[in-house]
């Protein structure tokens, strides 16, 4: 095989999101508009010096530890949240490994409606996975972990920030876990991916139960799905890139990069309901995204696409549920097809999943 070319420089050219002082301040004591806060202005303007001094300097990671053994350069300083993650991810994977522990199933809520917040009104998604949990917990015993991404819409300090496509310009400047958030300097906190990724490494079958919103998959799990990116080939030694110098990341990935597969040979089931259009597509993309990063579906049952209250008033669209037997039984085959394939192959089995099971609709 031939040597790699020299790695080609880093592309620039956009202009400059930096802001001035008066713009930075303006924006930072926006979120104390509240006039209770009115008798603190002059300690908010201390601590909107310190802010404005952290920005001025782009001091993302403030604390910081030499990375040590096994690492390519130990005495490179990585963040703590980073470390503390990785950690996590670390123990996920020795629960996931361990041939004595009880398999492990991860229900995803993607929708973002909550009755605690505008719509005033739970979710069809959090209602159908309770159905799914209610299999995994109460007839086959598994433990089950219930991932309610409504929360982002709903519960103070959650966020998913959005990925910034390190894997674009090259894969080992995507780190795993991703080393872009938090950045203390941006405002860019309480990212909430550090929680999720263990829930994900710890699973031994995922089951993702989505709206259709406007054709595509809600914004939340879309936000999640970008931020998996690094389990798919990202890098998890950011000491080898020494942080994100996207001209060495370049260098390695010219070299040969691995693209080591995080997730593989986890089992997965999608439910994915609308009620006009687009349910098969999005329940198409999200199974795709899931084989693409090497999981593998749970059986022909374990895919669901379906339209509940078809063209009916969304105000009824509870009811509607609440009358489709069929739909509801569908779910629950999807989750004992999750729960039969998962327990199969944890006994390193790879049986036909979902032969034994009645579908409620035979045409």
């Amino acid at each position: 095989m031939s040597a790699p070319s020299a790695a080609p420089a880093p592309r620039k050219g956009m202009p400059s999101p930096r802001l001035d002082e008066v713009l930075f301040r303006r924006r930072f004591l926006q979120q104390f508009t509240d006039p209770a806060f009115d008798r603190l202005r002059r300690e908010l303007a201390s601590i909107a010096d310190v802010a404005w001094q952290a920005y001025a300097d782009s001091r993302k990671s403030p604390l910081t530890r030499k990375a040590g053994a096994g690492y390519a350069d130990p005495d490179y300083e990585l963040s703590v949240d980073w470390l503390e993650a990785k950690t996590a991810i670390d123990k996920a994977r020795s629960r996931h490994d361990d041939p004595a522990a009880p398999p492990r199933i991860l229900i995803v809520n993607a929708s973002s409606r909550s009755e605690h917040t505008c719509p005033g009104e739970m979710s069809k998604s959090y209602r159908l996975a309770e159905l799914a949990q209610s299999v995994f917990t109460e007839e086959a015993g598994l433990s089950s972990e219930l991932l309610d991404l409504s929360r982002l819409a709903s519960e103070y300090g959650r966020n998913i920030h959005p990925c910034k496509a390190c894997f674009s310009t090259a894969a080992p400047l995507c780190h795993w876990p991703c080393s872009c958030y938090p950045n203390y300097s941006l405002g860019q906190s309480h990212d909430w991916m550090n929680e999720i990724y263990p829930m994900w490494v710890a699973a031994h079958g995922i089951m993702l139960i989505s709206p259709v919103n406007w054709y595509q998959v809600s914004s939340p799990l879309k936000l999640m799905m970008d931020r998996l990116v690094c389990a798919d080939g990202g890098n998890p030694d950011p000491t080898a890139t020494h942080g994100k110098d996207a001209a060495k990341a370049k260098g390695l990935e010219l070299a040969g990069w691995g693209y080591p597969r995080h997730l593989a040979g986890r089992l997965f089931s999608v439910v994915v309901h609308g009620d006009v259009e687009g349910a098969e597509n999005v329940r198409r993309s999200i199974s795709d995204w899931l084989r693409f990063m090497h999981l593998e579906p749970a059986g022909p049952l374990a895919e669901l696409d379906r339209y509940i209250g078809y063209w009916k008033p969304y105000a009824t669209s509870h009811d509607e549920l609440d009358a489709d037997q069929a739909v509801q039984d569908e779910v629950r085959n999807a989750a004992r097809s999750l729960t039969e394939a998962v327990q199969k192959r944890r006994a390193g089995r790879r049986d036909e999943i979902g032969a034994e099971l009645r579908q409620p609709r035979q045409k």
